[in-house]
């Protein structure tokens, strides 16, 4: 944790003078928005970040804290860290909690007196143009950040529309302004990350630039335009290379106040803007996939300076894909589940300039007509509850859109595939599985259109049938993914077969029986890699036998497994959970099972090798998403009060209104969106069923305003600390006997109403018939 310094007397009396004029609170009290706490998750492994975006925006506008080597980041995956006492500027894009990371483009840092090139260090003030703060001092809600830096006697108030940032600096009375530009620097950042970069002098407000980097996305461009309230004063067009090899002809006679174009792989712009009158200096920055002149077009997206109307209307945006849930809830809880609401509503973002060019995977330039192309799919994670939620609480539209960007993905594609986890358009190969197909699948068979289901289906064949990906090759010849061809076997198994079984289940709907019977065939694949004799999954050899020797809790990068142990990937089989209970022996051996996973007593050295596995209760692993759906299972066993139990315990465990209110990555708004469903009393564990398994409500009640323009209530009768079992259901006035719903029971509209009450009932929900889908019988 970085240091902390106590503020000098001066600068804080000033201080409080500052920002005591900014409006605390552009939000109506009461209104969805206000009750965000967008801090949640800046701290601990949550990796969100604080700063303005607008829902899905392409800017996510916000102060960084530290740009570390990529080996020594992982506490700032999304650039800021709560526990940190310094700020280093506010770059215009971010994650908002990757497990990997990178982005932290166009970083701004508004300061007066001395010039300083370098950004110093967080533990020796002014030894750089970094500067202390202090979180008395900083205020955000969504679409809006402010913070006073200390060390430049400057505040700075930050906003957003889709794809320009705005900044309002306010400098000390008397003091020059000063703006300094940083490009050599990024999140995740290693010696040679920067392949080039240009700066580019347009007139007296107005600079452009690019930068392509081989981060995370290996050959990613972002084009950029900057526009200054103010006319220039004075200006440094800089590349700080050292070592250059061949460094070309000198221009004779020019300084780098001259310059009007600098290229180079670590440029820096030094601007000066005399002294304000008011002391204010506006900037806008618009972003481009494509051009600095589409950047300079974007900038028509915002063409006043009004900072507080801007402000205004973020907030607005806010609250209005907010408003999609209308909750009652203890203040605690009701902050809670309004910022889990607004991490999932920043990605997919969007990637695409105001005339509908956008960069593919082929890093190539294209047009998107009738569709908005969004990018930053974390697929891994998000298929699971993400876009399931989505679906629910957002515009029909806006899940058509990210349908239409993979279905584009996949046809701009070298290698003819769905998106794995890309983000600015570029592939990335990380994590596995083909999970774009579940939520093209699970969007098709919630009736969601606006897309050309035809291609879709091509495009979710094809990327299942793309040998060379995964082990896939081999995973069609063998019907399992042997472990000595490919690493973490096992995973990839179960998880190719899961994502076949949504594959027939779209196929299925569209009439095409042919396809449906060859896909429900490969869903039964996990079959194949379950060790009865043990009770877990385990990797299989190409010769057919399993990989000795075994031990259940041995997880590594490369391994068995994906991110985790035996036991938290053999209850893998999502669609088909009646096989599942089929292979432990029945009922009771699936509960006694699951028991045995929260219930274990679990040496915290066990997985501390792997920061993924995080939120740990016994060997279940709520940081991360291979376990998200188990606590769930007991309903497949007709024992629902048992995850009633269960859920109580990670709500109160695993997540809290503070910092570090997260067990464990975000990871692009999946955690938060569990948190959501839960909340609710109700999760889809197999999107593409069109079901939610039924849990149990942490809301007094919620109104889903649904994307059809009907009203869907949930309502939760008694609910208190001590009332944590549900007694009893009713749908629409009648009594629900099935522990699940329908998505058409809740597009519908009407209202599901919980009775609870202190002790289990172990009467509801028991029958085979009450039970959750499975592909096989009971």
């Amino acid at each position: 944790m970085t240091a902390r310094f106590k503020p000098q007397s001066l600068s804080l009396s000033f201080a409080v003078l500052l920002f005591s004029a900014a409006p605390l609170q552009a939000a109506e009290p009461g209104s969805p928005a206000a009750a965000v706490n967008v801090f949640i998750g800046t701290g601990g492994d949550g990796h969100t970040f604080p700063g303005a975006s607008r829902p899905f925006g392409m800017v996510q506008l916000s102060p960084d804290t530290q740009h570390r080597h990529f080996r020594q980041s992982y506490p700032w995956a999304a650039g800021y860290n709560h526990g940190d006492g310094s700020i280093l500027g506010f770059s215009h894009t971010h994650f908002s909690g990757s497990g990997h990371s990178d982005l932290g483009d166009v970083l701004l840092m508004p300061y007066s007196g001395e010039t300083k090139l370098e950004p110093g260090y967080p533990e020796r003030p002014f030894s750089g143009y970094r500067s202390r703060f202090s979180h008395d001092q900083e205020q955000a809600e969504p679409g809006y950040y402010a913070v006073r830096l200390k060390d430049h006697d400057v505040d700075v108030e930050l906003t957003a529309s889709e794809r320009v940032g705005l900044h309002r600096y306010k400098f000390k009375a008397g003091e020059p302004a000063k703006v300094l530009l940083d490009l050599r620097t990024s999140i995740y950042n290693y010696d040679g990350k920067n392949l080039w970069s240009r700066l580019r002098m347009r007139d007296a407000t107005t600079v452009t630039g690019m930068r392509e980097t081989r981060g995370w996305a290996p050959g990613r461009q972002l084009y950029f335009a900057i526009r200054f309230s103010r006319p220039i004063d004075t200006r440094q067009l800089l590349n700080r290379e050292e070592a250059v090899e061949y460094k070309g002809f000198a221009q004779p006679g020019k300084t780098p106040g001259d310059r009007a174009l600098v290229e180079g792989k670590a440029l820096m712009g030094d601007f000066s803007f005399g002294v304000p009158a008011d002391g204010t200096l506006l900037v806008k920055v618009a972003l481009s996939p494509v051009s600095e002149d589409n950047a300079i077009a974007n900038l028509a997206e915002m063409p006043g300076w009004d900072f507080d109307a801007e402000r205004r209307r973020a907030g607005k945006a806010w609250d209005e894909a907010l408003g999609a849930v209308k909750v009652e809830a203890p203040a605690p809880m009701r902050t809670q589940f309004y910022t889990a609401l607004y991490h999932t509503m920043l990605a997919p973002s969007l990637f695409m300039d105001l005339d509908g060019s956008y960069r593919g995977p082929d890093n190539a330039v294209h047009k998107a007509r009738d569709f908005r192309f969004h990018s930053t799919f974390s697929l891994w994670d998000t298929y699971r509850a993400l876009h399931p939620l989505l679906t629910i609480v957002a515009p029909e539209q806006r899940s058509a859109d990210f349908v239409n960007s993979l279905i584009a993905s996949q046809q701009h594609s070298p290698y003819g595939v769905l998106p794995v986890w890309q983000f600015h358009g570029l592939e990335t190969w990380t994590m596995i599985g083909y999970h774009a197909v579940p939520v093209i699948a699970d969007a098709y068979m919630k009736g969601i259109r606006g897309f050309d289901a035809d291609k879709a289906l091509a495009a979710m064949t094809a990327s299942a049938e793309y040998g060379p990906y995964g082990g896939l090759e081999h995973y069609m010849k063998l019907d399992y993914v042997p472990i000595d061809l490919e690493k973490e076997a096992a995973s990839k198994t179960v998880e190719y077969a899961y994502d076949d079984w949504t594959i027939a289940r779209m196929a299925e709907k569209m009439g095409k029986k042919d396809v449906a019977a060859r896909y429900y065939r490969r869903a039964q694949n996990y079959r194949n890699v379950f060790d009865k004799d043990t009770g877990f999954i385990r990797a299989r050899k190409s010769t057919g036998e399993f990989r000795t020797p075994f031990d259940p809790a041995q997880s590594n990068f490369g391994s068995d497994y994906t991110e985790g142990s035996a036991w938290q990937y053999s209850w893998y089989m999502p669609h088909d959970n009646a096989g599942l209970i089929g292979f432990l022996g029945g009922d009771a051996q699936l509960v006694a099972k699951m028991d045995e996973v929260f219930d274990a007593k679990v040496d915290e050295n066990l997985y501390a090798h792997m920061e993924d596995i995080s939120g740990l209760i016994g060997h279940y692993a709520h940081g991360n998403e291979p376990s998200h759906h188990v606590a769930y299972l007991y309903n497949y066993a007709g024992a629902p009060w048992r995850t009633q139990e269960r859920l109580a315990n990670i709500m109160a465990t695993q997540y809290s209104d503070k910092p570090d209110g997260l067990s464990g990555n975000d990871d692009l708004g999946q955690m938060s969106a569990w948190f959501a469903f839960t909340a609710l009393g109700f999760y889809p564990v197999a999107p593409g069923s069109n079901e939610y398994v039924i849990g149990r409500p942490f809301l007094d009640k919620a109104t889903l305003n649904l994307p059809n323009g009907k009203r869907f209530t949930v309502r939760a009768e008694n609910l208190s600390a001590t009332n944590g079992y549900v007694g009893r259901v009713t749908l629409n006035g009648k009594p629900l006997a099935r522990t699940f719903l329908r998505h058409q029971d809740i597009m519908a509209g009407g209202e599901l109403v919980f009775t609870m009450q202190a002790t289990p009932n172990k009467d509801w929900g028991t029958a085979k018939e009450a039970r959750p889908y499975t592909q096989t019988a009971y």
